[in-house]
């Protein structure tokens, strides 16, 4: 996906400098991004009308999933319009006058602490969770301590200007983050796209074996899963609630058939298609 116009928003979550903003710059070249404190608050910009584009991250491939995005994503009202993989390389980034003996503590987000552990380990630091890796360089940068350094990309060590002390220290060469991008109405993709996934959330009703019959329609129908996660939803928090991204188009027979069955055994009005797009390829 990669959209040209002068006119475009893409919200973030995090402080200039962040993996999402890098993502946005790199899927949007042209676009403005949009820094957001909160995902919540980058969501509702987009739901409101605020930016075009929500760069939504929903998992890592060395930390796991995001936490609390996935309970964010159905109540959004957003649909899925396409997929990003975002390498991450991660730097550590301290004062002008720093360096990597004389180190006490590192900050970070929880997940850029997570994907750098060994590195954290090895050097006998103390981490310090930040809710923004961006965020925490600027922080770095107002200190001005060279005993306290952060964990954050080469952008943001360009933007509050702080010495890169080393490079690639995340703990996996495969280190990537997915990304989805999330729009206010959805973009209906031509069903001839190359490797479409469609991504529907339901709630099963509550009687037995309702998941594995749900689960069944797709399988009797030749379509392949590649995510399926449960989390509580509800007001009371009783009810099970399930995400699933599904290679297939709605436009087909196949589908549609799928489709069928899981409305069959699920809730009444529970069953909502969130986005078809082209499946990407992770690095």
């Amino acid at each position: 996906m990669n959209k040209k116009s002068t006119n475009l928003k893409v919200a973030f979550q995090g402080m200039a400098g962040a993996y999402s903003n890098l993502a946005c710059e790199i899927c949007f070249p042209d676009a403005q991004p949009i820094a957001c404190n909160s995902f919540e608050e980058m969501l509702n910009s987009t739901k409101n009308g605020e930016t075009n584009y929500a760069m939504v991250p929903v998992e890592n491939s060395v930390a796991g999933r995001v936490a609390d995005i996935h309970h964010l994503i159905p109540e959004s009202g957003l649909f899925i319009v396409g997929e990003h993989f975002q390498r991450v390389n991660h730097y550590l980034l301290g004062t002008k006058n720093s360096k990597i003996e004389d180190l006490k503590y590192v900050k970070s987000h929880a997940q850029g602490l997570a994907q750098c552990r060994n590195f954290i380990n090895k050097h006998n630091l103390l981490p310090i969770q930040h809710i923004d890796t961006a965020g925490a360089a600027a922080e770095i940068s107002e200190l001005g301590d060279p005993k306290i350094a952060a964990i954050a990309s080469n952008m943001a060590a360009k933007i509050y200007d702080l010495k890169i002390l080393k490079d690639n220290i995340e703990d996996a060469e495969h280190n990537t983050t997915r990304f989805l991008i999330m729009a206010q109405k959805p973009e209906i993709p031509s069903v001839d796209i190359t490797n479409p996934v469609t991504t529907i959330i339901f709630e099963v009703r509550s009687v037995p074996a309702a998941l594995y019959k749900v689960l069944g329609g797709f399988a009797t129908n030749g379509i392949n899963l590649t995510k399926l996660e449960s989390y509580i939803g509800g007001k009371e928090m009783n009810a099970a609630r399930f995400y699933v991204d599904a290679e297939g188009h709605p436009g087909t027979k196949s589908m549609q058939n799928a489709l069928e069955e899981m409305n069959f055994y699920s809730e009444p009005n529970s069953v909502k298609v969130i986005g078809t797009y082209s499946r990407k390829r992770g690095n």
